[in-house]
């Protein structure tokens, strides 16, 4: 029997291609996604008018509708076939080659989405959403200036459109054109005085010309436009804390928590960072204790509530909280690799290395635990343990510089020096621009006499780290306690002092390079100031009595040797120069003369 022909309200269209229609109406005329499926979204236009307007040909119009279905069963090669089909019977419709385009784009095919993209005049271009997506067309597929000219067009012919402003300030922004970038935000406020995201960039841009105060303005005049916009006050708070403003920094986020969303996790994890810098750890653990309010399996409030106890010194309450975590959750692995840091700062070793075996009876593949077994053995001094726990590690992760640096220490403390070097250069093999690795190679070259190989690890390090002072005091303590390259020893050591100026190993090594460049008294100087803040190396009393001899204050020069020997009684050589120098045998007794506080 053949089926009825039923006939729409309007007596236009057939039933079937009215529901057709109503389906293909859906779709939006700009595809917003890369994928080949169109969102559905409001354009504020009517999608019939514009499909009435650009295709108009009866069969480009069935085609336009196969590609439409085709689209929405997510098959863009067959759309893009039937929408290429229309256009053959009209080759004039805008709207079926910005189909084209989007479709091309959204495969991957970026010459053929360019070219279709051109050959759509601006001025037949009929919604803002149009202008923004043609605009990425041309964008991503490297053609910059094309995209500019559509979004500049744009501008012009909806001036009060912000987001084509907002697209054109941003791909500025991405083309380093600052100057450019801003007059596009300067004329967004001209047409929308309220644009809280003009502010917003023009914010952005006076960051990128270092025009902080001008930054700080325009994200406060972000924030007063609109109360809620989260990206302006992260920025301001940021600005506020680089300009050591910590305290507008907390009255900011503390106003947004209370005017805006008090339950704001971010905002209230920032402001513990900020309580805690600040020392204010009442303040810190209240919002912490809010968080765990209202989520009490807030794990990060639990650990960081930890972290601060942690960092107070107050063990015992640091690892009742992370024993509570832990009763609850017995698999969080780096929570108890965090118990096990804890309990090594009190130095209870065996407590730490049996948190660290539990997680390694659990997951023993955790790399964390492990290596941590490794320096735990290693500060105890279980060589054999620790190169085995070292070796896992290795085995592990072997991108990761801290086992190796760790085995080149073992080596080292085992005395086989051979052995550190072709671990740490085993490091170096797979980061070689890890700076501490140089470094630790270049000790051992010089335990191995091999003071050229020494120099060039330390420049190495200090290449990579200009501001590495263990580096910069090694090199220069080398050269002056050889005699040589004196001046650039004085410059290398100063540096060490100026990162690190209570180290008192690095003062010693700026008195010495002072000693032998000449100039006593600023040696003598800083070489007491040295004891002052190590008053049990015998070195540096050494060095104190060299100091005080070539001064020909001999009874203090006596003296310091003295207790050198007395905290060193294994240095023969001092033993000797003591003797040659006319002070008798060494062990006499300080003399009450001494003007230094051993």
């Amino acid at each position: 029997m053949r089926p009825t022909r039923l006939v729409d309200p309007l007596g236009t269209l057939p039933l079937w291609l009215g529901r057709i229609c109503t389906c293909v109406l859906g779709i939006p005329l700009l595809i917003v996604s890369c994928g080949t499926a169109p969102q559905l979204s409001l354009l504020g236009q009517d999608s019939s008018s514009t499909l009435i307007q650009e295709t108009t040909h009866p069969q480009a119009y069935f085609h336009f509708l196969q590609g439409s279905l085709a689209e929405l069963d997510n098959d863009g090669v067959k759309a893009l076939e039937a929408y290429q089909t229309g256009l053959s019977f009209d080759p004039d419709s805008v709207f079926l080659k910005f189909r084209i385009a989007k479709l091309h784009f959204g495969l991957a095919q970026m010459l053929a989405a360019v070219e279709m993209a051109q050959q759509i005049p601006a001025e037949r271009i009929t919604t803002v959403p149009m202008f923004l997506e043609m605009a990425k067309i041309f964008f991503d597929a490297g053609e910059h200036p094309q995209a500019l000219a559509i979004l500049k067009e744009g501008e012009r012919r909806f001036p009060l459109e912000p987001r084509l402003y907002h697209s054109h300030g941003t791909l500025l922004l991405a083309e380093k054109e600052y100057q450019e970038a801003g007059t596009v935000f300067r004329n967004l406020l001209q047409h929308v005085p309220d644009s809280a995201e003009a502010h917003y960039y023009l914010g952005i841009i006076s960051l990128e010309q270092s025009l902080k105060q001008d930054a700080v303005g325009h994200f406060e005049q972000a924030i007063s436009l609109n109360s809620s916009f989260e990206r302006a006050y992260l920025k301001l708070v940021g600005l506020l804390e680089e300009t050591e403003e910590s305290q507008r920094a907390i009255e900011l986020l503390e106003g947004f928590l209370r005017d805006v969303n008090p339950h704001h996790r971010e905002y209230r994890l920032r402001l513990v960072s900020l309580y805690v810098a600040q020392k204010n750890s009442n303040q810190a653990f209240g919002h912490l204790d809010y968080l765990l309010e209202h989520n009490p399996g807030d794990l990060h409030a639990q650990v960081r509530k930890a972290q601060i106890y942690g960092e107070q010194g107050n063990f015992g309450a640091a690892i009742e909280e992370l024993n509570a975590v832990l009763r609850d959750r017995p698999n969080e692995l780096r929570v108890r690799d965090f118990l096990g840091l804890l309990y090594e700062e009190m130095k209870d070793y065996e407590k730490a290395i049996e948190a660290y075996q539990a997680n390694v009876e659990i997951d023993p593949t955790f790399f964390d635990s492990i290596l941590h077994l490794g320096f735990v053995s290693y500060r105890l001094k279980q060589n054999q343990e620790a190169l085995s726990y070292l070796d896992q590690a290795v085995k592990l992760s072997p991108k990761r510089p801290e086992p190796y640096l760790l085995l080149g220490l073992t080596h080292f403390q085992m005395k086989e020096y051979q052995q550190a070097k072709s671990r740490l250069e085993d490091g170096i093999h797979q980061d070689p621009s890890n700076a501490e690795l140089h470094f630790n190679l270049g000790t051992a070259y010089d335990k191995l006499n091999r003071f050229d190989e020494v120099v060039k690890e330390m420049e190495q390090a200090l290449a990579l780290d200009p501001e590495h002072a263990d580096a910069l005091n090694y090199l220069g303590y080398s050269y002056a306690d050889r005699g040589i390259n004196i001046e650039e020893a004085v410059t290398l050591t100063q540096q060490a002092v100026t990162l690190k100026p209570h180290n008192g190993y690095y003062v010693d090594s700026l008195a010495w390079a002072l000693y032998k460049v000449g100039r006593i008294d600023e040696a003598l100087e800083a070489m007491q100031r040295a004891v002052a803040l190590v008053s049990d190396d015998p070195v540096i009393y050494e060095h104190l009595g060299e100091i005080f001899l070539l001064r020909e204050e001999h009874e203090k020069a006596r003296d310091a040797w003295s207790h050198s020997l007395q905290l060193d009684s294994t240095n023969e050589s001092l033993k000797e120069r003591f003797r040659n120098s006319g002070f008798g045998e060494p062990g006499s007794t300080l003399s009450q003369q001494s003007t230094y506080t051993p």
